[in-house]
């Protein structure tokens, strides 16, 4: 496993760096802005999180949960004082749970969805009740939205292939709008 993710960290890195150099030919009569190119890394991006969504999302799990434990013991080598030590020790073990359960941040994305349902659900019907400029439409659109969201939430916390095919489709989406800007 961990030499399948070194494989795909060497490739993204080809990839990134192949994309950077084009920034330096011409392209099409002009030079390819950075914004471009980020945008088809993003879209190379969501579509191996959607053929490979276990691969994806154990990568994404696993690099989280380093990041997390080498933050951890930098806060805490950074100063000893009682907050440095207690986020420290927080990081640490966030990070040996995302690295050594997939499951974790596929949990965390479901209630990240619970918490924007319940927000947009409260804004919309806020919205309903109130004499503000936002429209009755848009307040009812937003109530939808976060029933949508709740569901996703769901669907993410039962089952973590379903986090990494969101997130894929997340990555495409933002890769064509950068594609367009």
């Amino acid at each position: 496993m961990i030499n399948n993710i070194l494989k795909s960290i060497l490739l993204f890195e080809f990839l990134y760096f192949s994309l950077e150099k084009v920034n330096m030919k011409k392209f099409g009569g002009k030079n390819m802005e950075p914004i471009k190119i980020s945008g088809i890394l993003s879209i190379i991006l969501g579509l191996i999180f959607i053929i490979f969504p276990i691969f994806s999302s154990g990568v994404v799990s696993i690099i989280i949960g380093v990041s997390l434990f080498f933050f951890g013991i930098a806060l805490i080598l950074a100063g000893f004082t009682a907050s440095n030590i207690i986020i420290g020790i927080l990081a640490i073990i966030f990070g040996l749970l995302f690295t050594f359960n997939i499951d974790a941040v596929s949990f965390l994305l479901g209630f990240q969805f619970y918490i924007i349902g319940i927000i947009m659900l409260l804004a919309g019907i806020i919205g309903l009740i109130s004499d503000t400029q936002i429209s009755k439409i848009a307040s009812v659109l937003i109530i939808i939205m976060g029933i949508i969201s709740f569901a996703l939430g769901g669907f993410s916390i039962g089952n973590p292939l379903y986090a990494a095919i969101l997130i894929g489709v997340c990555l495409i989406v933002q890769g064509i709008g950068m594609l367009l800007d």
